[in-house]
């Protein structure tokens, strides 16, 4: 039997384990449950979750049996790793709302047919919880002097960690503890800033359980600087298409760094790896297209083959011989704004957040009215503007093509 943890390390998604060996002959010779948890403090993933369901893809693809965990009861605390601020409060309905809208996402990377995955609710056990009974039954279990030392908790003792924030370790490891009771779950996959807590759940398993549990961490999508990918001036690069357009997403792994291709190659698309060190090795010019199979196979997974031919069409348009201006991202303004100054339609269509931005940016030379440069900040629409096509294109920066019509 292939051992699937070989294919992960290949990859490059494996950072830390609690047993090393003790899970590669696991996973070579038994096929085992296993969960990661993904707090619903938005309305949608983002790249950053990404990495996660790619494992736990791959896993499944291997013949294991993931447990989807929404923390439902655990995002009404709120996870400090990784925060130097306390998270904001979510109401109930808020997180029943952002799990609903997670649930139809993960659809596309997981097979929940048949018992094949589960897809589980924190919610269920920790809002019912007895605090008495739990602090006896859990919290004996866990030292405060142990837990201080912690990444999770150092990075926020500098600002204050709040008790509710402290209590988020011991939910985290009693969510391993009823998993492992109900689904004879027995291992955690998550992100590396997870360690502490991932770590925490093994410990309670074994100690209450006198059962073996394992945990392995993912290493987090960096850039080859150790920066967070996934980041855009728009903030995170959400899955969800209302929040981030396809097209965006896909111009977003078309612009990487070239050093960034090979890992990303890896771990965001299950192309072979053979495939992957091929294109990884082109140079120079070349390594565009390694970014173009990057761009169309990672928005394919997330979009839809669909939606990938678009943004792909869209942008060899725009950047390459293309003429198809079809999916170019479009941007209306009514009929009475068609003499506006362009900086009024530029706050208007959002493309700028004010009017302050789009002097600076005309003031760099970064605004373009087709193909021509503006420099005047009074710069007006005029009817000849949009004689061509019956639109106009904007271009912001080097990269950001707008289709402006009038409706």
């Amino acid at each position: 039997m292939a051992n699937v943890l070989d294919e992960l390390i290949e990859r490059g998604y494996i950072k830390q384990y609690t047993h090393e060996t003790e899970i590669k002959e696991l996973l070579e010779k038994k096929k085992i449950t296993f969960y990661i948890g993904f707090d619903p403090t938005a309305d949608s993933l983002h790249v950053g979750h990404f990495i996660a369901l790619m494992l736990m893809s791959h896993m499944q693809k291997a013949g294991h049996r993931p447990i989807v965990l929404m923390g439902g009861g655990t995002a009404m605390v709120g996870d400090p790793s990784g925060k130097t601020d306390m998270r904001k409060m979510l109401t109930r309905e808020e997180i029943e709302s952002n799990v609903s809208n997670i649930k139809k996402q993960m659809q596309k990377f997981i097979d929940f047919s048949d018992g094949k995955a589960i897809l589980a609710n924190n919610a269920d056990w920790l809002m019912r919880l007895n605090y008495i009974e739990f602090l006896r039954d859990i919290g004996v279990h866990f030292s405060v002097n142990k837990m201080l030392t912690a990444e999770c908790f150092k990075q926020r003792m500098e600002k204050g960690l709040s008790f509710l924030e402290f209590n988020y370790m011991l939910m985290q490891g009693y969510d391993f503890y009823r998993l492992n009771k109900d689904y004879d779950c027995i291992m955690e996959l998550g992100g590396d800033d997870q360690w502490s807590n991932m770590i925490a759940g093994v410990e309670l398993v074994r100690r209450k359980e006198n059962k073996p549990a394992y945990a392995m961490t993912c290493s987090l999508l960096t850039n080859s600087e150790g920066k967070k990918m996934g980041k855009t001036e728009k903030g995170a690069l959400w899955l969800d298409p209302k929040k981030t357009s396809p097209y965006d997403f896909y111009q977003y792994w078309r612009n990487v760094n070239d050093s960034d291709v090979g890992k990303c190659l890896a771990m965001l698309t299950f192309l072979p790896m053979d495939e992957v060190r091929r294109l990884s090795a082109l140079q120079d010019k070349e390594i565009n297209e390694a970014k173009k199979v990057l761009a169309y196979e990672v928005t394919k997974l997330v979009h839809g083959e669909e939606e990938a031919k678009k943004a792909a069409s869209a942008s060899e348009a725009l950047f390459g011989s293309g003429s198809n201006m079809d999916n170019v991202p479009v941007v209306y303004i009514p009929k009475d704004m068609e003499n506006a100054a362009i900086l009024e339609v530029m706050v208007y269509t959002k493309i700028l957040p004010s009017k302050g931005e789009g002097r600076r940016l005309i003031q760099q030379g970064g605004l373009t009215l087709n193909d021509n440069k503006v420099e005047d900040f009074n710069r007006t629409l005029s009817e000849e503007d949009f004689k061509d096509n019956g639109y106009a294109i904007i271009k912001k920066g080097k990269k950001k093509f707008f289709k402006l019509i009038i409706k």
